[in-house]
């Protein structure tokens, strides 16, 4: 049994080393100018070493193939769709994401989907979002979808988001899709987009989206508004707290507390004096307290 032992740990020492070789063998090749990227023997061999149990030395793999580029792309889908071990699958997803190759965007989704290690589809969808605006439409078809969980929808419009302004024009012409989620999606990526681009045109979509037909939108745009503490979105919130949706009026709740202007204390007290839904109660509370903290100390008395 010990000997058994001391081979397998021979072996693996064995391997390591080898691994360790090749790596430096191509990164000083690199550095000269003189790594062939047509070597797809090679470029296996370093995917194939994304299984070293050490997690420094598959950084090092993922940074080596990183600088290579997109010649590596090929062998690094191949590894993602096919491979057995997802430590390998995990690491080409990685890798990917450092290329951003677009080319990679069908297999990409294909492991976002698909695959059986949420690690591996985590990976994948982030490489989606840093290739950025060609990756936008299959991810926009995905939230179209209704056959696919939360969870995945929930990654897709992470991933828009991620892209902001790079993905702007094809997330307008999203928002007239009759999937809510889509709707929704694009909410959250265009709050992102205002952050990066002050720009009032940025906000009205957002206040817009405040009469969205569904709650889910309604509901997002109000959450954005109130995280961006948009002082002229209180306009359009304080509407909502009417709002015949009690999932509507909570957010607006929300937002009008985030946004957190003291003379706002005065209609949320009205619309909790007249709100029939005791579920609400408490959350009026907690915004009417955050805002009296923020209130100017009257001392004339």
């Amino acid at each position: 049994m010990t000997n058994s032992m001391t081979d397998t740990t021979n072996d693996e020492v064995t391997q390591q080393a080898a691994t360790d070789r090749l790596v430096q063998q191509v990164n000083e090749q690199i550095d000269l100018l003189s790594f062939d990227e047509s070597d797809q023997d090679t470029l296996r061999q370093l995917v194939e070493s994304f299984s070293d149990k050490r997690g420094m030395t598959r950084l090092r793999i993922a940074e080596t193939l990183g600088q290579i580029g997109e010649p590596a792309t090929p062998v690094l889908m191949d590894g993602l769709a096919h491979h057995s071990n997802e430590v390998v699958r995990r690491a080409c997803a990685k890798t990917l994401t450092l290329i951003a190759d677009p080319t990679a965007i069908p297999t990409l989704v294909h492991s976002f989907l698909n695959d059986s290690d949420t690690v591996v589809q985590g990976s994948s969808v982030g490489a989606l979002a840093r290739t950025g605006r060609l990756a936008a439409p299959e991810l926009l078809k995905i939230l179209e979808d209704s056959s696919h969980p939360e969870t995945i929808k929930g990654h897709a419009a992470w991933a828009l988001a991620f892209m902001g302004s790079e993905a702007k024009d094809l997330l307008l012409q999203a928002l007239s899709s009759e999937s809510e989620a889509v709707r929704a999606a694009v909410v959250g990526a265009i709050a992102k987009v205002a952050q990066e681009e002050a720009s009032p045109e940025n906000f009205d979509i957002l206040i817009n989206a405040l009469h969205d037909p569904a709650e889910v939108v309604r509901c997002e745009a109000a959450a954005v508004l109130g995280t961006l503490a948009h002082q002229p979105a209180l306009a359009s919130l304080q509407p909502l707290l009417d709002h015949p949706s009690v999932g509507t009026r909570k957010a607006a709740i929300l937002a009008i507390m985030k946004i957190g202007q003291p003379d706002t204390l005065e209609i949320l007290k009205t619309a909790m004096a007249k709100e029939t839904d005791e579920s609400l109660q408490p959350i009026f509370n907690l915004a009417i307290s955050q805002l009296q903290k923020k209130a100017p100390i009257d001392d004339w008395d």
